[in-house]
């Protein structure tokens, strides 16, 4: 089932904003061209495809629709969530080309996949992307290449300072697991955590879940057998997020997420993005690419610049962890 949502958006806000953001996003330290003034009366199409309801993905179309509303562009759009079902990420892709819309915001890497596969035309912005390189939608994070760029959610010291934090602070030697080995997203993470943890000297027990029916009992098949629950950006598996806290917390077992979204519903911490942030930055890179500023491959593809550390006090005290004042970490309450 694809889920279908149309909005029109209208703001009168002065050009002199839209510079300012524009000029923000391509940095003090670098000549920029003067930015084109913003047609309040040219009407635009963005066609939004993402792959599934879910609070991380929400929060960066959020940030995406804030950073073109901020412009002043006159814009509709064609909202449509595949529910998961990754085969709806191709019809909704071929849709947009059918619909000749002026740009695609894939908020996925499924849904950014399937609609680079239909099109090489209309120009895609991409979001919540671990690896684009990996997931063959850029050349390259400085030279995209073709008609897509976009920004990834991957920091890239997320990863280490997790494990390191695993480690040294937690004590941990086995690490669990559960993601869906389908997902591209899941499986570069997954190889960028292996060849980290075998220089750190520890093991990965891993369990696989392929749908979100699958996630708790593929949790509870590892959580015996290791010291701490790491869970990456994997869509499958962060639906059904609460089934993993529930072995968690049952087991006194720390879950650590990918991302600072997952504390809310019951991670221990994360080291992790604002999805907003990340969002806005890609609405900036749509704004740019629909005036005419600058064609997709002449953006540089960016990873998100700034992480942050946080842990859900609550949890910290089920499960009878001491937050340390040296671990510096945001606390949420």
């Amino acid at each position: 089932m694809i889920l279908i949502v149309k909005m029109t958006m209208k703001k009168s806000a002065l050009s002199i904003v839209s510079a300012a953001f524009i000029l923000a996003a391509c940095g003090s330290n670098s000549a920029s061209p003067e930015p084109k003034p913003v047609d309040e009366d040219k009407q635009y199409t963005i066609g939004v495809t993402q792959l599934m309801e879910h609070p991380a993905l929400n929060l960066a179309h959020e940030g995406f629709q804030k950073a073109i509303e901020e412009s002043g562009l006159n814009v509709t759009y064609d909202v449509q969530n595949a529910q998961g079902d990754n085969s709806a990420n191709d019809t909704i892709a071929t849709n947009f080309v059918g619909a000749n819309v002026d740009l695609i915001f894939a908020n996925s890497t499924p849904s950014a996949q399937a609609a680079l596969s239909k099109t090489t035309d209309i120009p895609i912005v991409f979001t919540s992307v671990v690896d684009p390189v990996g997931a063959g939608l850029v050349t390259s994070m400085e030279e995209p290449g073709g008609n897509v760029t976009g920004t990834s959610h991957h920091h890239p010291d997320s990863i280490a300072k997790t494990l390191a934090f695993m480690k040294d602070e937690l004590g941990a030697k086995t690490i669990g697991t559960v993601y869906n080995t389908g997902e591209q997203n899941s499986r570069a993470q997954i190889d960028k955590i292996k060849k980290q943890m075998d220089e750190l000297g520890l093991v990965l027990k891993e369990a696989s879940a392929s749908t979100t029916a699958e996630v708790k009992q593929a949790t509870e098949s590892i959580v015996d057998q290791v010291d701490v629950l790491y869970i990456v950006t994997d869509n499958t598996v962060v639906t059904a997020f609460e089934s993993v806290v529930s072995v968690a917390n049952d087991n006194k077992i720390p879950l650590i997420a990918a991302d600072i979204d997952s504390l809310e519903r019951g991670a221990f911490a994360a080291f992790g993005v604002d999805f907003f942030e990340v969002g806005h930055e890609a609405g900036e890179m749509a704004v740019k690419i629909l005036t005419g500023e600058s064609k997709p491959s002449e953006i540089a593809a960016q990873p998100p610049k700034n992480l942050k550390f946080v842990i859900n006090k609550k949890i910290a005290d089920t499960i009878g962890i001491e937050i340390k004042p040296e671990w510096n970490a945001e606390l949420l309450d």
